[in-house]
C-alpha cells in the first residue's frame, strides 16, 4: 500500500469531488465541502502543500477508506 504525502489542495479537492462531495463556501483560504450524509463539512485549507494529518482527518471525517482514497487519488492524476 502506498504512503500518504503532501499534495497540493487543488488535488485533494478532486478526490473529495470523486467521492461525491461537493463545495459549499469558502471562508478566506479555507474550502468547505459537503455530502449528504456526512454530519461534518470537509475542509481543505488552499495550501500549496497540505500535510499529511489534514489529509487523513478529513478523510475520518468524510468516511473515506485509506484503499478508497489512493483510488480516487489515481483517478484525478
Amino acid at each position: 500500500m502506498p504512503r500518504f504525502t503532501t499534495v497540493d489542495w487543488k488535488t485533494l479537492e478532486r478526490v473529495f469531488f470523486a467521492a461525491g462531495f461537493r463545495f459549499d463556501r469558502q471562508e478566506v483560504s479555507h474550502r468547505s465541502y459537503v455530502k449528504d450524509g456526512i454530519a461534518r463539512p470537509v475542509v481543505i485549507p488552499t495550501y500549496r502543500e497540505i500535510p499529511v494529518f489534514i489529509i487523513r482527518n478529513n478523510l475520518k471525517t468524510a468516511g473515506i477508506s485509506r484503499e478508497d482514497y489512493f483510488r480516487f487519488l489515481d483517478e484525478c492524476r
